[in-house]
Parts: structure tokens; C-alpha cells; sequence
């Protein structure tokens, strides 16, 4: 129950007015706000679109391992069939062999000088190993190493008198590099220094005609 602040007389709820002395009778305080609880936090998103991504990128990872599998078992499949139906022959050193797709022949000197198109260094050695000749998927590869008592730049000169409109590259005298023709149909001849000569080797390459 309230009372006036003027008499002390008893007041009844809500009166604006004392009715024994007639003061104004003040306005209750307004009671503080009651703070509202703080909402509970956003549930966290639904797992079930962060399961379904997770299963696409398993999906798409399993495709392209297993895209690698089948890639990897048709390339051994491709070489069994090869390696099944080529012919080996050996004579001595030198190794032929046949297959569907063409013949290789390695350690054979003799034949690769003939098939080489270009004349070799006056007094330079022909070297055995990595020799050969191979004609595959239409394209004929000539390969044969050489050694020289002579300078790089001796064994240099004496092929851009042969290829006159070749690319040359050089550096300090200790290699040289002469590339002519064109792709499909060129000659490389590589020659680097070797003790108090050099050693150089030539690379013919001729992409046979289909006619």
C-alpha cells in the first residue's frame, strides 16, 4: 500500500490525488526492464550438405584414380603385345629388332654411317656404343658417336662447310652445335671437348613419305 508524502494517509492504488490533502501523489518508478536471456545459438548447419560434397569429391577423386588404373593397365597391355610379337636377333655386338610398328637396329656402325646422309670427320673413330637406327611410325632415326683427336672448333668448321645455312651455337670452345634442315627432315651434329680432342656425335632424322 502507498502513503502520502504530504499527510501520511493511506492512498489506494493508482491514485494520482491525496483525498485527505489533495497532493499530487507521484508516479510509481517505472520497475527496470527485465534483460531477455540471450537467444541460444544458430544451430550449426545440416551435416547433410557438407556429407554430399564430401561424396562428390570421393567420387570425382575415385573416377580419376580409376581412369589412372585403366590407363596404366592399357599401356602395359600395349607393351606385352609389343614385346610378344617382336623378333630379337644378335650378332656379336650388333642387335636387331622387328617389330609391327618397325625395326631397330643397334651396334652397327657400318649401316649407320651409310644411312646418315652425311659425310663423316676425316680420321674420326667411330664409337659402338650408342649406335643405332630405327625406323618407327614412319620416321627413320639415325644415331652415331664419334671421337677426334682434333679440336671442337676444327671438327666445327668442317660441317658448316656442309650445312652452310644451319643454326650454329657455340660456347668457349668446349661444344658446338649445329642443327640444319627442317622438323621431320633434319641433321644434329653435337660436338663437345674430350681430353686433347673431342667427341661428337650425329643425329639424321627423316620423316618417310606416306606415298
Amino acid at each position: 500500500m502507498a502513503f502520502c508524502n504530504s499527510c501520511g494517509a493511506a492512498l489506494n492504488a493508482g491514485t494520482k490525488f491525496c483525498n485527505k490533502c489533495g497532493a499530487a501523489v507521484p508516479a510509481a518508478p517505472v520497475a527496470p526492464g527485465v534483460t531477455s536471456a540471450p537467444l541460444p545459438p544458430a544451430p550449426p548447419p545440416s551435416q547433410g550438405g557438407g556429407s554430399s560434397a564430401l561424396k562428390i569429391i570421393l567420387i570425382i577423386i575415385a573416377i580419376i584414380v580409376g581412369l589412372g588404373i585403366l590407363s596404366v593397365g592399357a599401356f602395359s597391355f600395349f607393351v606385352y603385345r609389343v614385346a610378344k610379337s617382336a623378333h630379337v636377333s644378335q650378332n656379336g655386338e650388333n642387335v636387331k629388332i622387328e617389330t609391327p610398328f618397325g625395326n631397330i637396329s643397334a651396334n652397327d656402325p657400318d649401316q649407320a654411317i651409310k644411312e646418315l646422309g652425311v659425310d663423316v670427320y676425316p680420321g674420326a673413330q667411330v664409337q659402338k656404343q650408342g649406335t643405332a637406327s630405327a625406323t618407327l611410325f614412319g620416321v627413320h632415326t639415325v644415331t652415331a658417336n664419334f671421337e677426334s683427336s682434333d679440336s671442337v672448333d676444327k671438327v666445327c668448321d668442317f660441317y658448316k662447310t656442309k650445312f652452310p645455312n644451319a643454326n650454329i651455337k657455340s660456347s668457349d670452345q668446349n661444344q658446338c652445335s649445329i642443327v640444319a634442315g627442317a622438323q621431320g627432315n633434319s641433321t644434329t651434329v653435337s660436338i663437345q671437348s674430350r681430353g686433347d680432342g673431342c667427341r661428337f656425335q650425329i643425329v639424321a632424322l627423316n620423316k618417310k613419305s606416306s606415298n
